[in-house]
């Protein structure tokens, strides 16, 4: 249990970090505001058009009598919508990282260079990285969405799909959440989306307690957007204790292999 509170340290020492180095938290502002901007008004415009999208998909209900009519579309109405912001929230973070890769990668050399040592660096063009990371980031997101379905369907399973399970989605969010975040810093190290799950399963209560707080705070679009600046630094932050000279033999992951020779 011990690796909860530390994980959850990491979080506090990343936002320690940018409150200490203002004008690095508001350089990495920026991605996040333009995240959000693009999203409000992707939101605005499904709201705006979601009973017109749910009347043209279904033509079979013109002719039905009222209420029937106005019942039927007016759930899907809101089916819709809902969809569109649980989309917005789980996919808000990969996002976020992929529009601002340069942003949040400079951001993590900074902590490294601060916090003395070697400043690992992938040495691969922008052009390249943008590819890493958008390809890993639909990885994830696929097995959050395997999850999603499975969890889904066990929360009609009375009484634990409203306790347990729950209790299960926020781990499960918790931890690809961490992934997404350290691998701002394990990707400067060379190490690829296999060995990087690796690593944070073999210090689970650690990634856990550094993701689970923020998925709760995540929940909550403004707040994911002045959280991500300390979250990419105490990510980092994390990610050099892990991997560094001074991690146990047991905790230090195995010598990544260049890209493009690991598959995950």
């Amino acid at each position: 249990m011990r690796d909860l509170g530390l994980g959850f340290g990491y979080l506090m020492k990343g936002q320690r970090w940018v409150a200490g180095h203002g004008r690095w938290f508001g350089f990495g502002l920026l991605p996040g505001l333009v995240t959000l901007v693009l999203y409000a008004a992707a939101l605005v415009g499904l709201g705006s058009g979601a009973d017109d999208l749910t009347a043209w998909a279904t033509p079979f209900a013109d002719d039905w009598s009222s209420p029937w009519q106005g019942l039927f579309r007016g759930f899907l109405t809101a089916f819709v919508i809902g969809f569109g912001l649980f989309t917005a929230v789980i996919t808000f973070t990969a996002v976020t990282l992929l529009v601002g890769q340069p942003f949040y990668e400079s951001l993590s050399e900074q902590v490294d260079r601060t916090e003395g040592g070697d400043v690992p660096e992938s040495g691969l063009p922008l052009w390249r990285e943008l590819w890493i990371s958008a390809r890993d980031s639909l990885r994830v997101l696929t097995r959050v969405v395997l999850y999603g379905v499975l969890l889904f369907a066990l929360g009609f399973v009375p009484v634990v799909g409203q306790t347990v399970v729950p209790v299960i989605g926020f781990c499960v969010s918790g931890f690809f959440l961490a992934e997404e975040l350290t691998a701002v810093a394990l990707q400067r190290r060379g190490m690829e989306l296999r060995d990087r799950l690796g690593l944070l399963r073999g210090r689970r209560l650690l990634t856990l307690g550094f993701g689970v707080p923020l998925t709760l705070a995540f929940l909550v679009p403004f707040v994911a957007v002045f959280l991500m600046p300390g979250a990419v630094a105490g990510a980092t932050l994390m990610v050099r204790d892990l991997v560094g000279p001074d991690a146990d033999d047991a905790d230090a992951p195995p010598a990544p292999a260049p890209y493009g020779l690991n598959k995950a």
